[in-house]
Order: structure tokens, then sequence, then C-alpha cells
């Protein structure tokens, strides 16, 4: 085996392990498994252990540790309340019970019955797309099947064409996450599509009623969204076709393997134990949604979506009660 030396980035290694508690006995066996001689990882290990600068970052680390305290509170307290342990069903739910119940809890809930008043019910069918704006050209993301990480390199996978291609696409694929209009094309489809949204109403007992609000989603059976968090409270709002969503609450953050920005390496469609240990004891909720139903998804709660049929879904994050939560949201490179 080839002779490695330690550089910066193997001393970053040992120095997170470190602080993360890991046995010095399990990181010496680790480097000379990856060809650095016992001598060097031994004395790196030494130096490591012994720096100033290490133990000026346990400290640091054991008041983060305090603060992660109350996050473990609330999962103890969501273990014991019923209600946490599935996400209800509310008819009709007015403004009023909706913040207190849910909003102001950061508690998930699907509400029923707020959407039958919307044209989109009744029209959004792929004729009516495919005849009303058949001509206009639209973003789509392309390519998701080759990449790993799609959702984070989605810049990379945009592609115009025609909505008329796009729609027939949609209608006569098998399942397949390769392609999908979400809310990172909003910036072009919002005015190719501009009358799609006057068959939406704006949802005036949860949303300030602003018309133009809302990002269209529309795709085959099979298009994923994996696990991340929002910085905003949202509105998942189903016309067509049926969804699957997973969701992990806010306060299972250190269950969850944050490992950049708002994204996870945990997969939502399959969640690997083994590799993932910690997540045996996050508290994980199952729905699924249908048309005309509305699924209040709190910001910061973790969710894995995917497409059980061909679909379509309005989503919201212009509620009437102040949502601004990502200007002090201070992570936004990495964790």
């Amino acid at each position: 085996m080839e002779v490695r030396r330690v550089d910066h980035e193997w001393r970053r290694w040992i120095a997170e392990n470190l602080l993360l508690e890991s046995s010095p006995a399990v990181l010496l066996q680790t480097m000379v498994d990856n060809g650095i001689s016992p001598e060097e990882a031994g004395l790196e290990l030494e130096a490591a252990i012994s720096s100033p600068y290490l133990a000026g970052a346990a400290r640091l680390r054991n008041r983060l540790k305090k603060r992660t305290w109350p996050l473990d509170i609330q999962r103890k307290l969501n273990s014991l309340d019923s209600r946490t342990h599935e996400v209800p069903r509310r008819h009709q739910i007015s403004g009023d019970a909706f913040f207190k119940e849910f909003y102001a809890l950061n508690r998930p809930v699907i509400i029923t019955g707020m959407m039958d008043d919307w044209p989109a019910m009744s029209r959004w069918h792929f004729g009516y797309l495919r005849e009303r704006f058949g001509e206009r050209e639209v973003e789509v993301q392309f390519g998701r099947n080759q990449d790993a990480n799609y959702e984070v390199n989605q810049p990379k996978h945009k592609r115009n064409m025609r909505f008329a291609d796009y729609v027939d696409l949609v209608q006569n694929s098998d399942q397949t996450n390769d392609f999908y209009m979400t809310a990172n094309n909003s910036g072009r489809n919002k005015e190719a599509l501009a009358e799609l949204w006057d068959d939406v109403v704006q949802l005036p007992a949860y949303l300030d009623g602003k018309p133009g609000n809302g990002f269209f989603w529309f795709g085959p059976r099979g298009t994923r969204t994996p696990f991340h968090h929002d910085l905003t409270n949202n509105f998942m709002a189903q016309v067509m076709g049926r969804k699957r969503i997973r969701l992990v609450p806010a306060v299972e953050l250190g269950q969850i393997y944050n490992d950049l920005h708002c994204y996870t390496p945990v997969d939502g469609a399959d969640i690997d134990y083994q590799r993932f240990p910690l997540m045996r004891d996050a508290q994980v909720l199952d729905v699924e949604l249908a048309p005309g139903e509305i699924l209040f998804l709190p910001v910061g709660c973790w969710h894995y979506v995917e497409g059980l049929s061909p679909s379509i879904t309005m989503s919201f994050t212009n509620f009437r009660w102040d949502n601004d939560f990502s200007s002090f949201y201070d992570s936004y490179h990495g964790v």
C-alpha cells in the first residue's frame, strides 16, 4: 500500500472526530488502514489531543451541547403527547384555530375542504393544460437520475421546452424522477403560465390574500424531493394526483445527520438505519396527500416527498402571520 502523509484535510478530520468524542484508537486504526504509518498517525493524534486550539473548540462544543438540551426536552415531550404521533386532518379549520393549534406550535396538519372553490380543481387536467398553454415556453429540471445530488445541483438541470411537449411527457411516462417542474423553476414559469394563477383562490383564512403568490409543481409518478427542511412555514395544496410525504419534526435535528445547509444524506424513501443509527430514535410521520388537501409544513420540519401518480401541487409561504425565519439563519453555506 502506498504510504500517505497527513495533510490539512486529515488534520481537519482528526479534529472533527475528536470533538465528536470518537475513540483515538479507532481514529489511529482508520488512518493506518488508509496508508498512513502508525508512527505518523500517532504523532498527529497526540498533537491534536494536546492542542490548546482543540481544547478551546471542546469548550465551545460543550456550550453547544447545552443548546441542544431544549431540543431533547421537546423530543421527549413529543413522545409523551399522543397528538404528535400522527398528522391530524382538520376540516375547514378557522384561521385563528390553525394559528393557535399548529402554526404557533410548529406542528403539521392536513386541512380539508378549503380548495372546493378553486377552479383549478376541475380545470387542471392534461387536455386543458395542453390546449390552453401548450405553445408557451417553460423551464423544467432534466437529468435528475444521473445526479445523486440533483436537488443541491438543481441550477445545472434547467431546460426550456414547449409546455405541450412537457405535458405529453408527464402523461405518457412511467414512474421516473428524471424530470420535474418545481418551485425552483418558478421564476420563469410564473410568467409563462400566468393565467394559471387565476384558477387559484388565495386561502384568505390563512394567507395574506395577495394575488399571484404560490409555486407550481408538476411532474410524473415517481418524482422525488429528498429530505430537507425549508426556511419558512409552507403550505402544500394538492390539485391533481397523490403524494406521499415523510416528515421528521425540526427538534429531531440531532438525529437526521444534517450535513449541508438544509439537506441530509438520509434517503427518505428507504432509511438506512445501519448507516444512520440515530434515525432509529427519530420521530418519523408518514402521510398521503390527496387532491383537495393542504399539508401545513412547519418551518424547520424535515420532509421527503414522492409522487404516487402524475401530480400538480401549489405551495405557498405568504401567511397572514410572521413567516421570517431566514433572516437569522446563519448556517446557509453548510454546517
